[in-house]
């Protein structure tokens, strides 16, 4: 690609913000929507479901298209898409449009992350690969977290419709940043040498791509146990107030923020990203257990939930390093595609499971189910470490007997 580095990494973080802030553009207008089209929570949940199990369903298909057509061309593609998509509930904010427009968002939202991960993996030099990768995540909290205040903010000074044409607005900007500089696809001859130079495999083995899919989807259950349930399960069982809950979650997300530059700092100083993961995670589950057993005051519970928050970005860089260690150079979207699947998996498995928990005042189950997702994960990460230290052993074994 014929810009700089840093140019590339501003392009990718701006793309990835603009995916979470279009995921969060409906949620965040919920309260306004019935009014305005005429339809109950339940509808609205519906487009919702629409959004991800599209996304679900195309994000494998689309990895392989990011490889063959090009991951600058598919991303411009799902930008213009994604804006189109909000462009045309603006225009015509009927129910039955929304529906249109979610699945069009969708499919769009199921190029991104293939995309954005083949882009810095083919463009980030590897020893800021872990930093680059932190700062695109970064940006997606970023972008989930503008939602909200913008959203609301449009939609109450003028119309909610105008809140969905600001979301399209913000996409075709982005698109308009993202468009200058062509990319330089590999050819398969220059994406082996490449894999070889970095002590990359040539393929990636099914079982990889089964126990890292399997990653991203205890990593969604464990940390979207306490982004979506936890305010409901504290005040419910724990006699927390509201507003120290609402405090606590508030600190729990900002600190993961920041915990995820911090984890890309620390991935670029060390090669055993699954150790350094394992260990984050592990401090977590045990956090999370002190929340489930221990009587916790307002304060020291925003500081325990900040701290596991923290301990759970930090983990966030070292995962993606370890995909992009299983992945032959060329075939980053794919696999980015394959095992980012996991996450929409654990994003339907766990309301279901939480939302069980809840209805039947399992309250402290909640966090004692986050500890165990947060355990599992963490054996996950360290026998995925000890995968790739005997690839890399076997492959150098092989290249000193030829």
């Amino acid at each position: 690609m014929n810009v700089t580095r840093n140019g590339l990494l501003a392009q990718v973080s701006a793309a990835h913000l603009i995916s979470h802030l279009h995921i969060m553009t409906v949620p965040a207008l919920l309260p306004l929507l019935p009014g305005v089209m005429e339809v109950g929570f339940v509808e609205l949940g519906i487009a919702i479901g629409v959004f991800n199990i599209v996304t679900a369903l195309v994000q494998i298909p689309l990895g392989f298209m990011v490889d063959r057509l090009g991951a600058k061309r598919m991303l411009l593609a799902a930008l213009l898409l994604g804006a189109f998509s909000f462009g045309l509930v603006a225009a015509i904010p009927t129910y039955t449009c929304l529906l249109v427009a979610m699945a069009l968002a969708g499919l769009a939202n199921g190029v991104y992350h293939p995309a954005d991960y083949a882009l810095l993996s083919r463009g980030m030099a590897p020893e800021r690969m872990g930093r680059a990768f932190s700062v695109h995540t970064f940006s997606g909290f970023l972008g989930g977290a503008l939602a909200p205040p913008v959203m609301i903010g449009v939609a109450m000074m003028l119309e909610p419709r105008w809140a969905f044409a600001v979301a399209a607005g913000a996409g075709l900007l982005v698109f308009a940043l993202v468009a200058p500089g062509r990319e330089q696809v590999p050819s398969e001859r220059e994406a082996a040498e490449s894999s070889r130079a970095e002590q990359r495999p040539l393929s990636t083995p099914l079982a990889s791509l089964a126990i890292l899919m399997l990653l991203f989807m205890m990593l969604n259950l464990s940390t979207g146990s306490i982004e979506q349930f936890s305010v409901s399960a504290l005040v419910g069982g724990f006699d927390v107030s509201l507003s120290d809950a609402n405090r606590a979650l508030t600190v729990f997300l900002f600190s993961t923020a920041f915990g995820v530059l911090a984890g890309g700092v620390l991935a670029d100083l060390t090669q055993r990203h699954g150790s350094l993961a394992g260990i984050a995670f592990a401090l977590a589950a045990c956090l999370a257990m002190v929340v489930a057993s221990v009587p916790l005051s307002p304060l020291m519970l925003a500081l325990v939930l900040g701290a596991t928050g923290f301990l759970a970005g930090v983990v966030a860089p070292s995962r993606d390093m370890l995909v992009r260690a299983a992945s032959p150079a060329g075939a980053e979207g794919r696999t980015f595609g394959i095992v980012s699947t996991g996450f929409n998996i654990g994003g339907v498995v766990g309301p279901i499971l939480f939302g069980f928990m809840l209805d039947r005042g399992w309250h402290t189950s909640l966090f004692w189910a986050t500890a165990t997702f947060m355990g599992i994960t963490t054996l996950i990460v360290l026998y995925q470490e000890q995968r790739k230290i005997r690839s890399t052993g076997t492959a150098l074994a092989e290249a000193q007997g030829s």
